[in-house]
């Protein structure tokens, strides 16, 4: 079986770090732009789309900065692969950007590339910076 590799996207969105980190660091934020459906319990979180859904651990946080999940399999176990989520403000213009870093099999990276800049084309809506 083939490898999953990691890719990293950036993508620039006008709106304080600390409104963007409510809706990536919260099921109820999540739910408003990434997934169709997030469940959570504990640090178990359940993201679902149409049919199928997908498992990750909460792992790391830092307030107004991150947030990492940790990919699950089916069973419920850790994955080599993780989700993670970095709001960055530049020091001097203030420009704020998404550092993405997610995992894709090769033949399917442009297409979780294309992906995940229409969900954060959601997510610039929701928070008028669209």
């Amino acid at each position: 079986m083939s490898k999953k590799i990691m890719y990293e996207i950036e993508v620039a969105i006008q709106a304080s770090p600390h409104l963007i980190y409510q809706y990536i660091s919260t099921a109820t934020g999540l739910a408003e732009w990434f997934a169709d459906d997030v469940n959570f319990k504990g640090d178990l979180f359940t993201f679902s789309w149409d049919d199928s859904s997908e498992y990750a651990k909460f792992c790391s946080k830092k307030a107004n900065d991150r947030v990492k999940f940790q990919w699950l399999d089916e069973d419920k176990k850790e994955t080599d692969y993780y989700l993670e989520i970095k709001i960055v403000e530049d020091d001097i213009t203030k420009d704020v950007s998404l550092i993405i870093n997610d995992f894709a099999f090769e033949s399917e990276k442009e297409e979780s590339i294309k992906l995940w800049k229409n969900q954060v084309n959601d997510l610039k809506k929701i928070l008028g910076s669209a």
